[in-house]
């Protein structure tokens, strides 16, 4: 199962058909997955389902007809313990970016929070999860997938916001800060701090 955000609306690829029994199913065909898309940027739906019997072709499937964008990024922590936040589009988001050729997801990940914030001396630590968010670029749907790392850093330097990216605030956010951005944030987001 994938849940891809429209929005903060879920669109369910599933291989269980029960998990489809009340809710708003539709094909895996091109015209199909765009009505489900609309309806859930326009808030018509809370919650659509794609069924696919076979879990491991759904995905491949799905990026046949939206175009699949890959992304990597970090949840960066300081010495201190806060996390690194941006703030962009009028959301707190984190760094993240597109996979350049040839580039592996690690470096991505590691690149990506260099341009976007001015932090340098970044470790990776661990591989956290992959999300999955659609968005459209020049009238057109694309699946974004942000495979996500745990990262630290030593650097207590000055945090510079890409501003060619709409980065216009980079922050370092202890844990009562976080609960404030994350209301006014992305569930991707929010899904990399539950417990």
């Amino acid at each position: 199962m994938y849940k891809v955000f429209v929005n903060d609306s879920p669109l369910i690829l599933t291989n269980r058909l029960s998990e489809t029994v009340n809710g708003n199913y539709f094909l895996l065909n091109g015209t199909a997955i765009k009505e489900a898309i609309n309806a859930l940027a326009k808030n018509k739906l809370e919650e659509a389902f794609i069924y696919h019997p076979n879990n491991e072709e759904i995905l491949k499937k799905f990026t046949k007809k939206i175009p699949l964008v890959v992304a990597a990024g970090g949840v960066v922590t300081n010495k201190e313990g806060k996390v690194l936040f941006i703030y962009r589009n009028d959301k707190w988001d984190l760094p993240k970016g597109k996979l350049d050729k040839g580039e592996s997801l690690e470096e991505c990940a590691i690149r990506e929070v260099m341009e976007e914030t001015g932090v340098k001396d970044l470790t990776i630590e661990n591989f956290l999860r992959t999300t999955y968010h659609v968005f459209k670029r020049n009238g057109k749907y694309k699946l974004k997938e942000v495979h996500w790392y745990a990262m630290k850093t030593p650097y207590d330097g000055k945090l510079k916001g890409e501003k060619k990216e709409g980065i216009v605030k980079v922050k370092w956010k202890g844990p009562h800060k976080i609960k404030k951005a994350l209301e006014n944030s992305y569930t991707n987001i929010r899904i990399l701090f539950e417990g």
